[in-house]
């Protein structure tokens, strides 16, 4: 830490900084302090909301890599925030934004989850390949991989020994839309495969061919809690909405119990997930080489077959009179 930072540090008196996240917001504090600047001010030369500037400050809001280096450009701190925002293990110990954050919290203590997604594969059954392939959408570099570690740090409590119930009833397109590589959706493909002979997690398929099934209008989350307590959950891009309304939670639990008694069972779903599976092995390139040269050498043989053959000359002998 540059010795001004130490001056300012000891002049306010002893500072708790217990994690790497509130050494940084500390650290964004002292250059924003030093440059005379409010942090409503330093906003706007970002530009962003002043409330961001505040929970960074406070080491309770992930800030983004342009976020550490405009404040660097701002500050004129030659590059120390950005170098150091490099080094944060962020996710293990900042909260989520508010409405995710609340949702993490309440997947934590659950004793039953029962889930309907649509479009992507539920991020407790994911595989760490196509984690990385859906998140390298919005994030890359070493922000990428904290993110990867955040989403499969969730997971390990719902596959343990005694692990809570868990149903997820995946619509066919989250297994039909291309993330990453047909690899990546093989090994995802077999992994739900796996998953799903755990003892406590089952997973069931509607098939996109079944018009008379009566779905959810959006993916959604029927959590129950330790206590008996029902929750619904579901989310937009931007936001997460909770509801614990006895008559709404009612109403969502029969429109799920009623989907999973009329769409495939789990050993169904098992089936259409490996034909799934096998589909995707037929789009990987060496299985590819494979069928190519196959396809080479049946042509040979099919023109070996329909070249006329070539009969030796057999020289015989005329009687002589």
């Amino acid at each position: 830490m540059p010795d001004a930072c130490h001056r300012h540090l000891s002049q306010r008196g002893p500072v708790a900084v217990t994690t790497n996240a509130e050494f940084f917001g500390e650290l964004l504090r002292h250059y924003r302090e030093e440059a005379l600047l409010t942090q409503d001010a330093l906003a706007r030369q970002i530009p962003c909301d002043r409330s961001l500037v505040a929970r960074v400050e406070a080491g309770t809001r992930v800030p983004s890599d342009s976020f550490a280096k405009k404040c660097d450009e701002v500050l004129r701190t030659g590059g120390v925030l950005m170098r150091l925002w490099g080094r944060v293990d962020w996710y293990p110990q900042v909260e989520h934004p508010d409405w995710f954050g609340r949702w993490v919290e309440m997947e934590a203590k659950a004793a039953a989850m029962y889930q309907y997604q649509t479009m992507v594969v539920p991020g407790l059954l994911q595989t760490p390949d196509y984690a990385r392939a859906l998140l390298s959408r919005r994030a890359s570099g070493e922000l990428l991989e904290k993110r990867v570690r955040a989403r499969l740090a969730r997971q390990p409590r719902y596959l343990a020994d005694g692990g809570p119930m868990f149903v997820a009833v995946l619509d066919e397109s989250c297994l039909r839309q291309a993330v990453g590589t047909p690899a990546v959706m093989r090994d995802q493909c077999a992994h739900l495969l796996s998953v799903g002979q755990l003892p406590n997690i089952r997973i069931q398929m509607v098939p996109a061919s079944r018009f008379d099934l009566a779905r959810p209008n959006r993916p959604v989350s029927l959590v129950t809690m330790p206590d008996g307590e029902r929750w619904i959950y579901t989310e937009s891009l931007s936001h997460g909405y909770f509801n614990n309304e006895p008559e709404a939670c009612a109403e969502q639990g029969r429109i799920y119990d009623v989907l999973r008694a009329d769409t495939l069972s789990a050993r169904e779903s098992a089936y259409m997930i490996g034909q799934l599976m096998k589909e995707y092995g037929d789009h990987d390139p060496a299985s590819a080489r494979r069928g190519d040269d196959l396809d080479q050498e049946q042509l040979q043989r099919r023109r070996r077959g329909s070249m006329p053959r070539i009969r030796p000359r057999v020289h015989l002998r005329r009687p002589r009179p």
